[in-house]
């Protein structure tokens, strides 16, 4: 028995269905959206405040200058101050909820049934989704710096960036620096995006899919700290989140970056595969 061909809509095209723009209208206007961008923002402030409260850091330093202690020397070393402090945790937290709340937010409303009925392909579904979770996410790491860079020099001026190591960058030459970490952070931050949106597509709940990610990011932060495990740390993600370093030395160092870019785009990929696969088979009934 031939099977009969189902006849389309006419002018229907799967790929313009769930616009980018319409999804990111809708993920921008959502409450989360703009809790996260104000906390981002007055990150910034926190510090400075908590700098004219306790003091100029480097008289505390102990003989051991790191980036803490020079982070009231110039606005470009607040900048990255701010970064050191807030790359561990903080911004895995908007990554893990722009990815992770996506297609799990759609089933706890119990509209993804609806909007794959309109129809939306489900790997279109997917797609856009996932594009605009990680623009968000990219638009978080950026706002942060940016924020932090403009704060930083209204209150400690534009000067030279004071280095760890020793040395000076020119504030000319700090700024591109500062570019090159915040890419590789949101880089390294791939394997939580990619985890957080595996996860929406297996649950309902999207405070699971957030909630698992952040929790097994911590667990490869602490699985790193065991130095028994050798050699094999070298395979986790968080071995290598803060190579980001090596771009704020006199002569820039890349093979620590590459490594971690490697190790997080290989999770990444395998992650989203296996989200697009497990999705195209689900019986979506929510």
């Amino acid at each position: 028995m031939t099977a009969t061909p189902v006849a389309r809509a006419p002018g229907y095209r799967a790929r313009r269905t769930l616009p980018l723009r319409v999804e990111a209208r809708r993920q921008l206007l959502r409450r989360r959206t703009l809790v996260i961008a104000a906390i981002l923002a007055l990150l910034p402030f926190v510090l400075v405040a908590a700098f004219a409260i306790g003091g100029d850091p480097s008289s505390r330093s102990n003989g051991r200058i790191t980036l803490m202690d020079s982070a009231t020397a110039s606005g470009g070393n607040f900048a990255a101050t701010v970064l050191f402090v807030s790359a561990g945790f903080l911004l895995v937290v908007p990554v893990a909820l722009f990815c992770g709340d996506t297609v799990a937010s759609e089933a706890s409303w119990s509209s993804l049934r609806y909007l794959l009925a309109a129809p939306v392909p489900r790997a279109r579904l997917l797609l856009s989704k996932l594009t605009v979770g990680l623009l968000f996410s990219a638009a978080a790491m950026l706002l942060l710096p940016l924020v932090a860079l403009g704060v930083g020099i209204a209150a400690y001026g534009w000067g030279p960036l004071q280095l760890p190591t020793g040395g000076a960058l020119s504030a000319g030459e700090a700024v591109p620096r500062l570019a090159v970490v915040v890419g590789y952070i949101f880089v390294s931050q791939l394997v939580t995006a990619a985890l957080a949106f595996w996860l929406s597509t297996v649950t309902d709940a999207p405070l699971g899919a957030v909630g698992g990610a952040v929790g097994l990011t911590i667990v490869g932060n602490v699985l790193d700290q065991v130095t028994a495990l050798g050699d094999w740390r070298d395979v986790l993600p968080a071995h290598w989140q803060y190579s980001w370093a090596d771009a704020l030395q006199p002569k820039m160092e890349w093979s620590g970056m590459i490594q971690g870019s490697a190790v997080s785009v290989s999770y990444a990929l395998v992650l989203c595969a296996l989200a697009f696969r497990g999705f195209a088979r689900k019986d979506v009934v929510s």
